[in-house]
């Protein structure tokens, strides 16, 4: 089994992240990591599905997602040619005996603090996976009270865009 990301340009309707995700589950596949957000186009949607599989299966999968009317365009993305970032919310034990420790921890990590409490601070990171696991390693000892992650976020690196050919339900299955 190998990490995959698809990166996958759906119609802004109700029901498209139900029918893709029905689709991926009726396989037996897990998604690991699912985000969705509006694109600079409107009505369109850009979904980045993180799945674990191998090729032969991601391949009829994909040509099972081009089929459906909402799907405008899939692209599966190579680590070493995109960017791939996820977030991280992370509220942390931090009195003011130990503050100082945790805020010097977090800004090694480039992480920022949106929030204290005399008892806690909240910082936001964003990074790569491995980042923000390491992060948390760190931070554990203080003792982690309540965090929440992102799914990851990914697109192909340089000038090219993935809308930049058209998105014609004729030339979807490209």
């Amino acid at each position: 089994m190998s990490r995959h990301t698809l990166s996958v340009l759906v119609e802004d309707q109700p029901g498209v992240l139900a029918r893709i995700s029905a689709l991926f589950s009726r396989r037996g596949f897990n998604i690991d990591s699912l985000a969705v957000g509006p694109t600079e186009l409107p009505g369109i949607s850009r979904m980045t599905i993180v799945v674990n599989v191998e090729e032969l299966p991601l391949e009829q999968v994909t040509k099972q997602l081009n089929k459906l009317v909402n799907v405008l365009k899939i692209v599966e993305l190579e680590p070493e040619s995109a960017v791939q970032r996820e977030l991280l919310v992370v509220k942390v034990r931090a009195d003011m005996e130990n503050r100082h420790h945790v805020v010097e921890t977090i800004n090694l990590f480039g992480g920022k603090v949106i929030d204290v409490s005399p008892e806690t601070v909240t910082i936001e990171a964003t990074g790569g996976r491995d980042k923000l696991e390491a992060l948390l390693k760190v931070l554990e000892p203080y003792g982690i009270k309540e965090l929440v992650q992102s799914g990851m976020v990914a697109m192909g690196r340089g000038a090219r865009s993935i809308t930049d050919r058209s998105l014609r339900p004729a030339e979807r299955s490209a």
